[in-house]
């Protein structure tokens, strides 16, 4: 790889260890992908939970963090992904003073680095939104396809140690996606179906992740009738990561890269592969489960947005949660914190749900939580999060939001 006179001097260890090791770790990436070169980013965001980091990560990380501070301190903004554990409800959930603690290590770890702890999945909402062009190194993958399509912002998907790296160095590898060449449309589909609600979307998301199926395409959906809101696109870009390992998109006259179906291609477009509703309904038919009982119903993957809070709000007031079912419903902490101010918490907690800050489902230790609730049957409109948390001993059922709060007021799956 090229390297420019700062670099050298990073890996000469002029700038410390820790940015010793980052610019050592970025070279290898780099050679990995035949990056030629860096490229300067002006955001870093780290996915390291503690149940991903476990005992060995936090003490690598804690390494760092007691190095001296002009060493160890990140030269860019960098925040986190969500935590494991929501320290002011972790007891309800059966998790852990263990996991706890380990949390509470790994807080202290980020924090002495500089690293500042947003705890969300859903930046691109309520933190720091990037603008078109901006190289970022950004980690979690919903993220990730959210900022490259809809802002028009560069990033690949970043492994936690290399988002640190970013951080601590403020570039990363220039390949893929921070590459005009790998931008472009491979693939074409025709939605002959308008999704409805956001677990739809998500649906519409899951269908054309499968039919793409690789980190390299780059798919443009054409047939929209109406620009979708922002959840809309959160529940579409996260379930096409999730089902297909996909980056990027574009949906033209929509997607800032794609003003027109020409401009998503270099070159003729492809044959359309078309999508239509029984497509959709084939994803919900492959979670169905109807008549069973609900254990655990889990708005979360993506965090929630403040109108997102406010719609289970709605739908749960004059009811109740059954006895038999916890509803559970994920936030970032500054939407958190508005939900408490506007009273959308106290109503959901009113009716039996439980409002979680600065975490995610499936990364807060969901298998060890399912062994210690008894929970088996998981239903959610998230498609991303239907599709990863079958691995996690659950198992589940895609639905609207309207049917998950009907069938957690019930105790089964309606």
């Amino acid at each position: 790889m090229k390297l420019n006179e700062e670099e050298r001097a990073l890996l000469a260890g002029e700038g410390g260890r820790a940015r010793q090791w980052a610019i050592r770790h970025q070279i290898e990436v780099g050679k990995f992908f035949d990056a030629e070169d860096m490229v300067p980013v002006d955001q870093a965001h780290v996915m390291a939970d503690p149940e991903s980091l476990g005992e060995a990560g936090v003490r690598w990380l804690s390494d760092i963090a007691a190095m001296p501070e002009s060493e160890r301190r990140v030269r860019i903004p960098t925040i986190t992904d969500p935590r494991g554990v929501d320290f002011a409800a972790y007891k309800r959930l059966h998790q852990t003073d263990d996991m706890a603690s380990l949390e509470e290590r790994a807080i202290r770890a980020f924090e002495a680095m500089g690293v500042l702890m947003t705890n969300t999945c859903i930046n691109y909402q309520t933190i720091l939104p990037p603008v078109r062009g901006e190289h970022v190194a950004f980690g979690d993958t919903g993220v990730v396809i959210y900022s490259n399509a809809v802002f028009g912002a560069r990033s690949n998907f970043e492994g936690g140690p290399s988002a640190i790296a970013a951080g601590l160095t403020g570039r990363t590898p220039r390949y893929g996606y921070h590459l005009d060449r790998n931008r472009l449309g491979t693939k074409l589909f025709e939605l002959r179906h308008q999704p409805k609600d956001f677990s739809e979307w998500g649906a519409l998301g899951a269908v054309v992740g499968k039919r793409s199926g690789s980190y390299w395409s780059v798919p443009v959906i054409t047939g929209i009738e109406s620009a979708p809101s922002s959840d809309d696109l959160k529940h579409f870009g996260a379930a096409l990561a999730s089902f297909g390992s996909v980056a990027m998109f574009h949906m033209p006259g929509i997607t800032p890269d794609a003003p027109t179906l020409a401009d998503a291609f270099d070159g003729p477009p492809p044959p359309a592969s078309t999508i239509t509703s029984e497509d959709i309904a084939s994803v919900y038919e492959g979670y169905a489960a109807r008549g069973d009982k609900v254990d655990v119903v889990v708005f979360s993957a993506p965090q929630l947005s403040l109108i997102e809070l406010e719609k289970v709000a709605n739908l749960l007031d004059g009811r109740q949660v059954h006895a038999g079912t916890t509803l559970i419903a994920a936030t970032s902490p500054e939407i958190k914190f508005a939900a408490d101010r506007m009273g959308l918490t106290r109503r959901i907690e009113g009716a039996g749900g439980i409002v979680l800050s600065g975490v995610c489902f499936y990364q807060s230790y969901a298998r060890e939580m399912a062994e210690a609730n008894g929970w088996s049957r998981l239903m959610s409109n998230s498609a991303k999060l239907v599709n990863i948390i079958g691995g996690y001993g659950y198992k589940p059922t895609l639905a609207t939001m309207e049917r998950c709060v009907d069938s957690a007021v019930a105790g089964k799956v309606l």
